[in-house]
């Protein structure tokens, strides 16, 4: 049988990026999913980006990954979000093509070196001495391999739901993976259900848009990945803007008895910060009225996205209530909405490399480890298909760390803090966000990708290109001066005050010559916030020794009873590899980092549990 380094098992926003990283950085690859045509299909609203999410595609873009391309290449409508903020927290998003976009992900498949893939359903996992030794496909064909990446997004035992209906399905249209999820947890994974939703589809020939507000995209318009263009771009449209009222709030009151989130129907804990209509509806009753971004699906093809709709009401309920919305009276539904319930896993039971605890070789990537969104999948699977790919090679398993990326804050919440509901990135879960911005995405991992292997030669030279760039036109700036208000001041100094840009330097001093704007921008910026990261970079480098203590896998956190309970029952399921995870265990505090300190040095001095923590 063919023998492979790296089997990853879906071809979702995780898979994708998973198999092309593992395969990138030299390793022997194959996909298996259950349908090459459904590769790389924007299942829920075709956009890339947001808030926080921005950033995580920026950072699976500067390591090598295919996501931020894809948009640029697929991107029919742009946006900066939060321009009335920091440059820290501007947010890149793209309306998405969709079937632009999945083309563009199945032909990177397609073309990439060292990958196959072959449509299938994995029923099996073949696991000899706590170790992964191959796949069991449907057809009882046994395909061997190193190392599995599990990237099964909502299709282990997912349920469709819409009303009073529930079916098994994967997404719709789609069978669910009930055998694997059966042999899944036979392994007793620590395994939950979670629950997430998708609005109905609109046809745009029935909507008035007249009565709603235009919302055309930013000029100039931004692109997503570092190495791409507008010119990359397809043609532009403008999406729309409509409200709920308070007709709509009470149709959807009056059917709320029929809807399996509120029946008891539903077990699973749905997204909080992508809440239902329903929710909306219920937990904001003071308000009077909702915004619903209504987006296109496509150039080629009149389906709307009207997001922030999300619904499990029955058929007729829906019809209703979006009827009642202005511009809407007259819509016609070509899909309907439903919620989607789907077994995930504990990340707890995960180790920062994003491999399973119990059984070595099985890494996990995507919605099954307690996420939601593309972003946050993609930005997984990228860091699973490097780890398995160096696992394959047996080199060292790279760890990305919470103060240098948004991926390594948000795989350092997941697998310290569990996913209690589905896990969404936001700027705000980062402490170090005026390092950590999308502009510097690029130098911030770009390097460190190129020597894991993630980053092609053609990427890194560009990389190399642009850092020069970036060094020439810091150094012009500090030497820049000119006079402002009878005084003579420095360019950079001018960038360090609040509310001062690089394009301001073409008016304050005309005969300069502005260079490329985002290198111009980029050094702005860099400039504006070099004191403030130097106390960053100073306080990190302090904290680091300590953090970096390793806990020894045979503590036994029950003896310690200098710990509370949380913090024990905590610590037992989460078994951080340091101190620094250890800190981030909900009920771990300052104290009980101490007491586990005298731990790690009783366990290094082969003396017995210091059980009241002195």
């Amino acid at each position: 049988m063919n023998k492979y380094d790296v089997i990853v098992i879906g071809g979702g926003h995780a898979g994708t990026e998973a198999c092309l990283a593992s395969a990138r950085c030299g390793s022997k690859t194959l996909l298996v999913t259950q349908n090459f045509e459904t590769v790389g299909q924007m299942s829920c609203n075709p956009s890339i980006g947001g808030i926080g999410k921005g950033h995580l595609a920026k950072e699976v873009d500067a390591l090598g990954g295919v996501m931020a391309k894809a948009a640029d290449a697929a991107g029919i409508h742009f946006r900066i979000l939060n321009r009335k903020k920091g440059p820290a927290v501007w947010a890149t998003r793209s309306q998405a093509d969709r079937a632009l976009y999945k083309s563009f992900i199945q032909m990177q498949i397609k073309q990439q070196t060292n990958l196959d893939y072959v449509d299938g359903e994995v029923v099996d996992l073949v696991i000899e001495k706590d170790a992964i030794k191959g796949v069991q496909l449907k057809n009882n064909e046994i395909i061997k391999c190193k190392n599995i990446i599990l990237t099964a997004g909502t299709f282990l035992s997912g349920v469709i739901h819409v009303g009073n209906k529930s079916y098994s399905a994967g997404r719709l249209g789609e069978e669910a993976s009930n055998k694997l999820a059966v042999r899944m947890r036979d392994l007793d994974l620590m395994m939950g259900r979670l629950k997430t939703g998708t609005p109905p589809r609109l046809d745009g020939k029935t909507i008035n848009f007249d009565n709603m507000i235009m919302q055309p995209g930013d000029k100039p318009r931004p692109v997503f990945s570092f190495m791409g263009k507008s010119s990359d771009h397809p043609d532009q449209v403008n999406c729309f803007i409509a409200r709920t009222n308070e007709e709509t709030h009470q149709l959807i009151r009056d059917s709320l008895k029929k809807s399996p989130l509120f029946n008891g129907v539903i077990t699973g804990k749905g997204p909080r910060y992508c809440p239902s209509i329903e929710d909306k509806v219920t937990r904001f009753s003071e308000k009077n009225s909702h915004q619903i971004f209504l987006e296109p699906e496509g150039l080629n093809t009149n389906l709307i996205y009207p997001n922030g709709i999300s619904t499990s009401l029955p058929e007729e309920d829906q019809e209703n209530f979006i009827r009642s919305i202005a511009g809407l009276e007259k819509v016609k539904i070509e899909k309907y909405g439903y919620a989607i319930e789907y077994d995930f896993f504990d990340p707890r039971g995960l180790t920062s490399y994003l491999e399973n605890k119990k059984v070595r070789g099985l890494f996990m990537a995507g919605q099954i480890n307690g996420t939601t969104g593309y972003e946050e999948a993609a930005s997984q699977g990228i860091v699973a298909g490097i780890n398995a790919s160096l696992n394959a090679q047996n080199k060292q398993k790279w760890t990305p760390l919470r103060e240098d990326s948004y991926i390594g804050v948000m795989i350092d919440d997941l697998i310290t803090q569990g996913a209690p509901e589905p896990y969404r990135m936001f700027t705000s879960r980062a402490e170090h966000r005026l390092f950590l911005r999308e502009d510097n995405a690029d130098q911030r991992l770009t390097k460190l990708g190129w020597e894991l292997g993630s980053v092609t030669k053609e990427r890194y030279d560009f990389f190399q290109k642009k850092l020069d760039m970036i060094e020439d036109e810091t150094e012009k700036l500090r030497d820049l001066k000119f006079l402002q208000e009878g005084k003579q001041i420095c360019a950079s100094d001018y960038l360090k005050r609040p509310n001062t840009s690089y394009t301001d330097l073409s008016s304050l001093c005309p005969e300069y010559k502005l260079t490329d704007i985002s290198i111009g921008q980029n050094c702005a910026v860099n400039i504006k916030y070099e004191g403030y990261i130097a106390r960053q970079k100073v306080e990190i480098s302090r904290n680091k020794k300590d953090e970096e203590l390793s806990l020894p896998e045979k503590i036994n956190y029950e003896k310690i009873t200098a710990l509370s309970i949380e913090a024990r029952e905590n610590l037992s399921i989460a078994r951080p590899q340091n101190l620094r995870q250890a800190s981030r265990v909900p009920g771990v505090t300052p104290a009980a980092i101490s007491i586990l300190k005298v731990q790690i040095k009783a366990i290094k001095n082969n003396k017995e549990f210091a059980r009241d923590g002195a």
